[in-house]
C-alpha cells in the first residue's frame, strides 16, 4: 500500500501505527469508524453510479487503516490472544466488504495498489479518523505535509561531460521556438467536471468494436532511405504521417516489424535533431549501429558511465535508463527537438526513478520545442492491465495526472458525448488512437514472415524433487484456505457457495506478504524450485533439437538454470554461447555474432530479462522456454527475437512444463493475459482475463480449486 507521506521525528519507529497509544478496541475504537466508512462506499457502489471522489478517498483511507491496524495488533505482544483473534476477524470482515465493493466499481482496485498516490485529502481524512477513534498521535502525525514530486535528480549524482560544456560554449543560446507564442486555446466546458482518465482506459477494453488501434495513415512515398536501405510499406506510411506534420506516436507494432528504423526515419523527416533516445542498456550499442544503417548522414553518440567519451556535437544522443540519474540535468537543458523512448513499457511504474526522469525530460523537451517529435516504442505496451497506458500517454503529452490535455481534450469535446452516453467508449478510443497510436501485426503487413506456434512439452521431475515441490504447493494452499476460512468465520452472514471476491482479496494479501519474504513456501520460491528442477531436462530437449533441426535459442529466467544448461551442453559436446545481464556490450555482440555466423555454435543461452529486447536471432527457428515468465509480454518478446523480419522458416517455441505442478496453470494464465493486448490493440472480441498480475491469478486458481474440491468432498 502506498505510504502516507507524513514526516516522522528522528528516532521514532518506522511504523507509525506502533507509536500510537490506543484505547482498548471496543465500540469507541477505530473499527466502528472504519465500518461506517466502508458501508458508505459500499452503498454508493450498490447504487450503480460511479463512486464519487469523496467516497474513493474514504475507500483508500479505510484500506490504509485496515492494513495498519492489522499490523499493529499482530505486533503488539500486550494484546491478549482472544482480543487479537477477535480484532483480526473484524478486520477481515471489513476487507471482505471492500473486496466486493471493488468488484462492483473496478476503478477502486487501483487505490489498493502499492504505488497508488495518497492525496492530501486522504492524509487529512486518515488523521481525522484516528483522532475520532481516540488515538493519541505524534505531533508530526498531526501535520499534513505534501512532499514535492522528486522530478529533480540528486544534485550530488549529477555530471556534466566535458563535451557537453564545449557544445554549450560553442552555441550558448537556444533558438527560440515561436510556435509556443500562440498556443491554441482548448475550449473546455461540457466535460470539465467529468472524470475522464479512467473512462479513456476503459474505452480500450469495451469500445474496440473489432477495429485495430491504428490511426489513419497516408500512403507512403519513397521507400528508399538515405542509407540506401529500403523501407517496407507499413514503415513508409508512418514516415509519411510525420512528413504531414504529425509529431506524437505510440508505435506499438509487433516486435520484429522495424520500429527502430521507423523512429530514425521519422526523426530525419521531421529534422528532429538533436534527438534524444532513451533505451535499455542492452540495446544502446545496437541503436548506434542502426543510426549508421538508416541515416548515415547523421552522427550518433552513446552515453556510457559519466559520459567521458560523449560527443555532444552528435545528432543523436543515446542513453540508457540506468544512468539517467547522472545525466538528466544537462539532458533536460540541452535543447533536444525530439525524444524517443525504446521499450516504453519500462516506464509503466509511475513511482520508479527511471519513469520520473523520463517524464521530467519529456516535459523539458516539450517546453523548449512544443512541436518536438515524441515517440514511445514498444511491441508490448500492456503488461497486466489497461492502466499500463498511463505513463506512456503522459510521456507523449496526451494526459497529465488528472485529465486529458490539449488536442485530446478538444477531440473529446467535439464528440458531443459524455461517459454516461452510449457510444462514448468507441468515440473516446478513436480520439486517443488519432493522437498517434500505431499498431500493426506481422500477419497483416509482412505476409512473407512464416507462421509461429507455441508447443508445450510436459516433463516428469525426479521423484524426490517432485515430492518437495508438491509439499511446498500443499503448504501454500493450506495457508490460503485457512486465511479464507478465517474471514468467512468473521462474517455475520456466511456466503452462499464460494465467494469469488473474497478469493481475490485473500490471494492479493498472500502475494503482498510473499513479496516481503525471502524464503518460505510462496509462489515465487515455488516457481524458482520448479525452474531449477527442470533445467537439465530442458537442456536435454534443446540438445536433441539442435542435433535434429539446427540452431536453437534457449531462454531461462534464473542464472542457476542458465549455468546448469550450459554445463549440460558442454557435457554432450554442443558448443554454446550466452547472453547475460552482466556482460559488456562487446561480449554480448560477440555472442550474437558467434551464434549467427559460426556453424559450430548450436545453442545460445539467453536471459529472459537481458536478451528479451533488442536482439536479432533469426539464425534459429526454434526457441526453448525453459522457465516461464510472469507476463505474456516477456514471453512474446523472447519468441520475437527469432520471429521477425528476415526469418525464412516457421518458428516454434517449445515451453518446458513440469507435469503435475503449478507450471501448467501459469502457462494457461500467460496465454489468457495475451487477450488483454489483443482486445485493446488488435480489435479482438475474445474474452479478457481479469486484470491483475499472473501471480495473483495463479493464487486465485490454487485457492479456487482447493475450495471446490473440499466442497465436493
Amino acid at each position: 500500500m502506498a505510504q502516507t507521506g507524513q514526516r516522522q521525528r528522528k528516532g521514532s519507529s518506522s511504523k507509525q501505527s506502533s507509536t500510537r497509544r490506543r484505547r482498548p478496541l471496543d465500540e469507541q475504537g477505530i473499527i466502528p469508524i472504519l465500518a461506517r466508512a466502508v458501508r458508505e462506499v459500499e452503498n454508493a457502489a450498490e447504487r450503480g453510479a460511479k463512486v464519487s471522489p469523496s467516497n474513493r478517498t474514504k475507500f483508500q483511507v479505510a484500506a490504509l487503516l485496515v492494513r495498519e491496524e492489522r499490523a499493529r495488533v499482530k505486533d503488539d505482544r500486550e494484546v491478549p490472544d482472544s482480543e487479537r483473534a477477535e480484532v483480526l476477524k473484524r478486520l477481515d470482515g471489513l476487507a471482505s466488504i471492500m473486496a466486493k465493493t471493488a468488484a462492483r466499481d473496478t476503478s477502486l482496485i487501483a487505490l489498493l495498489a502499492p504505488e497508488a498516490k495518497v492525496s492530501d485529502a486522504a492524509k487529512a481524512l486518515r488523521r481525522d479518523m484516528l483522532l475520532a477513534s481516540g488515538a493519541e498521535l505524534e505531533p508530526d502525525d498531526l501535520l499534513i505535509v505534501s512532499e514535492p514530486e522528486p522530478v529533480a535528480p540528486d544534485i550530488a549524482k549529477q555530471v556534466v561531460p566535458k563535451s557537453v560544456k564545449q557544445a554549450q560554449l560553442a552555441n550558448p543560446f537556444l533558438a527560440p521556438d515561436l510556435a509556443a507564442l500562440n498556443p491554441q486555446p482548448v475550449r473546455v466546458a461540457r466535460l470539465s467536471n467529468w472524470e475522464l482518465i479512467e473512462p479513456l482506459f476503459r474505452s480500450f477494453e469495451y469500445g474496440a468494436g473489432g477495429q485495430a488501434a491504428t490511426m489513419a495513415l497516408p500512403e507512403g512515398g519513397s521507400l528508399v532511405t538515405p542509407g540506401g536501405m529500403e523501407l517496407m510499406r507499413h514503415q513508409a506510411r508512418l514516415i509519411e504521417a510525420v512528413r504531414g506534420g504529425h509529431r506524437t506516436f505510440l508505435l506499438a507494432d509487433e516486435p520484429g516489424l522495424g520500429k527502430t528504423a521507423q523512429a530514425l526515419m521519422a526523426a530525419n523527416v521531421a529534422n528532429a535533431f538533436p534527438l534524444l533516445v532513451v533505451v535499455p542498456n542492452v540495446v544502446k550499442t545496437n541503436w548506434a549501429r542502426e543510426v549508421q544503417r538508416w541515416i548515415p548522414q547523421r552522427s550518433s553518440t552513446v552515453v556510457h558511465g559519466d559520459g567521458d567519451d560523449l560527443d555532444a556535437f552528435s545528432d543523436v544522443v543515446i542513453v540508457n535508463y540506468e544512468i539517467l540519474d547522472r545525466h538528466v540535468g544537462w539532458l533536460g537543458r540541452f535543447g533536444f527537438k525530439g525524444m524517443v523512448v525504446d521499450e516504453a513499457h519500462f516506464i509503466k511504474n509511475a513511482t520508479s526513478q527511471r519513469t520520473r526522469h523520463v517524464q521530467a525530460l519529456a516535459q523539458n523537451v516539450r517546453v523548449l520545442h512544443p512541436k518536438a517529435l515524441m515517440m514511445a516504442l514498444t511491441g508490448t505496451p500492456l503488461i497486466n492491465q489497461i492502466e499500463d497506458f498511463r505513463m506512456i500517454w503522459k510521456f507523449l503529452g496526451w494526459i497529465d495526472d488528472k485529465k486529458p490535455l490539449g488536442r485530446l481534450m478538444a477531440s473529446l469535446e467535439e464528440t458531443g458525448l459524455t461517459p454516461a452516453d452510449p457510444g462514448f467508449f468507441a468515440a473516446a478510443r478513436q480520439c486517443v488512437i488519432d493522437m498517434g497510436i500505431v499498431r500493426r501485426k506481422k500477419v497483416d503487413v509482412a505476409a512473407d514472415i512464416p507462421a509461429r506456434r507455441i508447443a508445450d512439452i510436459p516433463v516428469e521431475l525426479d521423484d524426490d524433487v517432485a515430492r518437495s515441490i508438491l509439499a511446498s504447493e500443499e503448504a501454500l494452499i493450506g495457508r490460503l484456505v485457512e486465511r479464507y476460512r478465517r474471514v468467512v468465520a468473521a462474517r455475520e452472514v456466511p456466503p452462499v457457495g464460494i465467494d469469488r471476491d473474497l478469493i481475490r482479496l485473500v490471494a492479493s494479501a498472500e502475494l503482498e506478504e510473499s513479496k516481503q519474504a525471502a524464503n518460505g513456501d510462496n509462489v515465487f520460491t515455488m516457481v524458482r524450485k520448479i525452474g531449477t528442477a527442470k533445467a537439465v531436462l530442458a537442456a536435454d530437449y534443446t540438445a536433441q533439437l539442435a542435433r535434429n533441426v539446427g540452431k536453437v535459442v534457449f531462454f531461462a529466467k534464473h542464472i542457476d538454470v542458465m549455468d546448469a544448461a550450459e554445463a549440460h551442453f558442454a557435457s554432450v559436446g554442443l558448443k554454446a554461447v550466452s547472453i547475460r545481464g552482466d556482460q559488456s556490450p562487446k561480449a554480448r555482440q560477440e555472442a550474437i555474432d558467434g551464434f549467427t555466423n559460426d556453424a559450430d555454435v548450436s545453442v545460445i543461452v539467453c536471459s529472459l530479462s537481458a536478451a528479451g529486447v533488442g536482439v536479432n536471432l533469426q539464425a534459429a527457428s526454434n526457441v526453448v522456454l525453459a522457465e516461464l515468465s510472469w507476463t505474456s509480454a516477456e514471453q512474446t518478446q523472447a519468441i520475437d527475437r527469432v520471429h521477425r523480419i528476415g526469418q525464412e522458416l516457421p518458428v516454434t517455441a517449445w515451453r518446458i512444463l513440469a507435469a503435475q505442478t503449478i507450471d501448467a496453470r501459469i502457462a494457461d494464465l500467460i496465454d489468457a493475459k495475451a487477450g488483454l493486448a489483443a482486445r485493446a490493440l488488435d480489435g479482438s472480441d475474445e474474452q479478457v482475463a481479469a486484470e491483475g498480475t499472473v501471480q495473483v491469478q495463479a493464487l486465485i486458481a490454487l485457492l479456487t480449486d482447493a475450495l471446490e474440491q473440499r466442497a465436493a468432498a
